[in-house]
């Protein structure tokens, strides 16, 4: 066995480089077509049944306006009952023909279910599912008090959209429906003070790819890794390490820095364009693609800027506002032209 091992080890490497090099261009430009033909004949969502969970606020609210405009019929599901009335309201007004809002937390299984099934026996049916519920956690993994608090992070992130996926799939196949998956570039991306939140959203990553390969062709399954982008979480709302919801802007600046956060709205329209063309994956913006082929081809440097840019001077005493990130927006003044007003004060999240 180690002789066929030493073997392998010798000839794969080379073997894979010059296959990549004999089949990579006609694949990419297979590829071209698949996408060119998907955007001619997208898929027509006017009375399509769609499922959207964390539809209360963020990327999930603007997902129900942009599903809205097309004319689908909308089950939105979140825990804050009052802001999810508020854009059922704004959906019908919108265009959608009709809104069923049901209270859900994804973190439990039976809720979920109920959510499932009752969508199913409002409208009939079910072609879309969302899974955008999710929330982020800003906590340095040695400085974590109770390690079980952050729990919520992963039956939130992943189990929530696990659990709704589990009910919804056998519907999306008799519909040959889509599934719409809310990851994050922080799958691959090894940001500090985001450990919990990196690792839900890896295995958001991971189940739905494997997924995909289960139910074949029968359900479409897009899978979005956002950047940035204008919500409660790019407003400062994290899960502390005491277990509870704060909003701390001044952490936000330490996390995101000096690099642009999106416009919801155009990420909403974004992911329904790409659901509706049958992708496999969409980073919004795109040029956040590159982070991936950094992450890739050059781990070691991406943790070292990492390290040196959002973590305080090693051993000196000084709270995280001091890393260089927060500096260099505050000294920049960068936050005015990089950040959406939307996101600049906290009085702009709903209650």
């Amino acid at each position: 066995m180690d002789l066929i091992h030493t073997f392998l080890n010798l000839v794969a490497p080379p073997f894979t480089f010059f296959s990549l090099c004999l089949f990579l261009p006609p694949y990419l430009t297979y590829k071209f077509f698949i996408s060119l033909f998907g955007s001619i004949f997208s898929e027509n969502l006017e009375g399509k049944v769609v499922i959207i969970t964390g539809a209360s606020s963020g990327i999930g609210e603007q997902l129900a306006y942009e599903y809205a405009s097309r004319g689908a019929c909308l089950a939105l599901c979140a825990r804050r009952e009052r802001s999810l009335e508020e854009v059922a309201d704004a959906a019908r007004d919108i265009g959608s023909p009709d809104v069923i809002t049901i209270r859900v937390d994804v973190s439990k299984v039976d809720e979920c279910r109920h959510l499932v099934e009752e969508t199913v026996h409002h409208f009939g049916r079910l072609d879309h599912l969302v899974n955008s519920a999710g929330i982020s956690a800003v906590c340095m993994f040695e400085e974590t008090d109770d390690i079980t608090n952050f729990k919520y992070i992963m039956d939130t992130n992943f189990w929530g959209s696990v659990y709704t996926t589990r009910f919804a799939v056998p519907h999306l196949r008799c519909s040959q429906g889509k599934i719409v998956v809310l990851s994050s570039s922080a799958s691959w991306l090894p940001a500090p003070r985001h450990t919990f939140y990196n690792a839900s959203k890896a295995a958001m990553l991971s189940f739905f790819e494997t997924l995909r390969v289960e139910v074949g062709s029968d359900v479409g399954i897009t899978i979005v890794t956002p950047g940035f982008i204008e919500s409660e979480l790019t407003q400062g709302k994290f899960f502390t390490r005491e277990g509870k919801i704060e909003v701390d802007q001044d952490m936000r600046d330490v996390q995101i820095s000096a690099i642009p956060v999106g416009s919801v709205s155009g990420c909403a329209r974004a992911i329904v364009n790409s659901a509706s063309r049958g992708d496999r994956y969409l980073t919004q913006p795109s040029w956040f693609k590159i982070t991936y082929w950094l992450k890739v081809l050059c781990p070691d440097l991406l943790e070292w800027i990492y390290r040196m840019s959002y973590l305080s001077e090693p051993g000196a005493p000084a709270p995280p506002t001091e890393a260089p990130s927060k500096k260099v927006l505050d000294l920049t003044g960068a936050k005015r032209v990089l950040y959406p007003s939307s996101i600049q004060s906290p009085d702009s999240k709903k209650e």
